[in-house]
């Protein structure tokens, strides 16, 4: 199949490599019908270059819809580097992939996701206008993630209080499935308003850094906390996991909130034999990956 036959309806896809810094990434802008393409930079080891276009195409795709939802001038994009940021990320790799963004004219606005932290944009910014997500001290906002944490944690509230009455998670079980720069935070949340937390991560440090702060959080395997007694559910970690597949393998689980787009909480009957539609609620859900 040729490239042009595909339908994902994306507006570009663009390759890019510098071979002096190792850097090898794509560019994925799904609308700027509203205005320029905004989404993060994930910076992360995909497995095959086919695994990380299919992500790429995923997000940029997602941020389109959750711009349009929030009635804000932006359309969808997002940026993926195929690399260990442990291992791989240099200066010297940022500012090529700075001057790359800034190729594009400021038809895409780059900021932090997973593997990127606001250090990482100010080292993009000094080849490019086109970044958001910078230290307050290069006059930007700072970590995006708190935030995000925040606005999953809300969202959880609003679901809440249509299948239970109350706004509140005290005395529900709740599951977060990565707990990285979203993922704690939101699990702070979780903790104060009294609920009964189990997270899980492919990543011990990450969850020996939860459970150091949070004694009572209960720890679960990322392959099978969907299978957890759960009456909230939370994926924080790539995207992807909820699908018609995984979605029944839920034990009674009602609202869900993803901290990735899409970003959305929803009641599931307890038939299963319909999705509620209006408010805060959404037919189905196809992705959930850590928030831009």
């Amino acid at each position: 199949m040729g490239v042009f036959a595909s339908t994902t309806g994306h507006e570009q896809v663009s390759f890019v490599q510098d071979l002096a810094s190792g850097l090898r990434a794509i560019f994925a802008i799904y609308s700027t019908a509203l205005g320029p393409a905004l989404g993060g930079t994930r910076f992360y080891p995909y497995a095959t270059e086919s695994d990380a276009l299919a992500d790429v195409l995923n997000l940029s795709r997602a941020m389109a819809y959750k711009a349009a939802v929030a009635g804000l001038d932006l359309g969808g994009g997002k940026a993926v580097i195929i690399g260990d940021p442990a291992t791989d990320k240099t200066e010297p790799l940022l500012r090529a992939y700075g001057r790359f963004v800034q190729a594009l004219g400021g038809r895409y606005y780059t900021a932090c996701d997973v593997g990127t932290y606001v250090e990482d944009m100010d080292v993009v910014a000094r080849e490019c206008r086109y970044v958001t997500g910078r230290s307050p001290a290069q006059g930007g906002a700072g970590d995006s993630s708190v935030l995000t944490a925040y606005g999953v944690f809300q969202g959880m509230r609003a679901a809440a209080e249509r299948v239970w009455g109350a706004p509140s998670l005290a005395g529900r079980r709740v599951g977060v499935n990565g707990v990285g720069k979203v993922g704690r935070h939101l699990v702070e949340h979780l903790v104060a308003d009294g609920a009964t937390v189990t997270v899980a991560d492919v990543n011990a440090v990450a969850v020996r850094r939860v459970t150091a702060a949070h004694s009572d959080v209960a720890v679960a395997d990322p392959r099978t906390i969907l299978a957890e007694p759960l009456d909230v559910y939370s994926p924080c970690a790539m995207g992807g996991e909820l699908d018609d597949a995984s979605v029944p393998t839920l034990q009674g689980c009602r609202p869900r909130s993803s901290a990735a787009p899409p970003t959305t909480s929803w009641p599931i009957p307890e038939s299963r034999g319909s999705w509620p539609t209006g408010g805060c609620s959404t037919r189905r859900t196809t992705s959930s990956t850590p928030a831009d």
